[in-house]
Parts: structure tokens; sequence; C-alpha cells
């Protein structure tokens, strides 16, 4: 008999904030966060098999963003490194929402969160189309709840819950 598949975890990557990342004062530029969630992203698609020149060839689509979501709850500075979770937080039939968790690698208190929704579409007509079933199995050990991925990251209470309160600051 073939041992239980593990339970879904969060892919993560780890990336330093860049000079180009910064501003003035060396705090992040809230847009870099949406450079490091496409680095999580495509590096968790990869890690499934997913690459996506391969894949967009494969099943035929695209997957444009139809919302960005972003929420800051301390200020991430230049050189600092940061842990960068990637999962699914839900799959529709033509879409599906990734969730981001950015943490100082030093740290659990979680620093940014944000989401993406992408959504499958034909590359001929650009019109929405469901989801291949392969690409759902494959990101199969990365989908779970906000919940599930934040407990298994060590994130504690505070941040991330939207309205209101937020992460202990970090400095």
């Amino acid at each position: 008999m073939a041992p239980p598949d593990p339970a879904p975890q969060p892919f993560v990557i780890e990336e330093y904030v860049r000079w180009s990342d910064v501003d003035f004062a060396g705090i992040i530029f809230y847009g870099s966060y949406v450079r490091l969630f496409e680095i999580a992203e495509t590096e968790m698609f990869r890690h499934c098999g997913l690459a996506y020149a391969r894949m967009f060839d494969e099943y035929d689509i695209f997957l444009p963003r139809k919302a960005v979501h972003s929420e800051f709850y301390w200020p991430a500075r230049l050189d600092d490194r940061l842990r960068i979770a990637a999962y699914v937080g839900k799959v529709g039939t033509k879409s599906l929402t990734l969730h981001f968790d950015v943490l100082r690698a030093d740290l659990t208190a979680l620093g940014a969160a944000g989401w993406m929704v992408l959504v499958c579409v034909d590359r001929k007509r650009l019109k929405p189309t469901p989801l291949p079933a392969g690409l759902i199995a494959a990101l199969a050990p990365h989908t779970l709840s906000p919940e599930a991925a934040r407990k298994s990251l060590g994130v504690g209470g505070g941040g991330g819950g939207g309205g209101g309160g937020g992460a202990p600051s970090p400095r």
C-alpha cells in the first residue's frame, strides 16, 4: 500500500530586497511586491512540472490576471532577505486564486500578503475556458487555505486577516 500523499504546503522561495525595489528611504516600493509574487508563482509552477512556456503550448492556454491585491504590515528594507510563500487558495472552473505571504527570512511575522486571480483563456480567442485537469492536479501539493498555509509557515496571529490589525513590526 502506498503511503498517503503529504498534506499540501505553500511553495517558498527566498529573495533579497534589491536596490531597484526600494525608494529613497531604502524601503521597498509597494509595486515591487508584484515582482516578488510573480517570481514565487513562476517557480511554484515550474516545481510542479508546469514551466510556463511548455504548459502554455501543451494546454493551449494563457493565465492572465483578473485581479491583484496586496496588503502591507511592516516595511521591508534594502537587503532584507524575504521568504515568499505561494499557494493556490481557490480553484474555480475557469480561474484560480494564488495567494502570497511575505516574511523576513529570520522572522515569522507576516510583512505583506497578496492574492491574484488568474483566468484560464484559450490562446487563439483569449476567451475564458475551463482549467485543464492536469494543471489542477499538478498544483494540488500547493493548494490549501490561507489559514492552513500560515499555520504551516509558523505565522502567528495578526497580519493578513484583512480589515485592520496587522503584524507587529519586526524592527
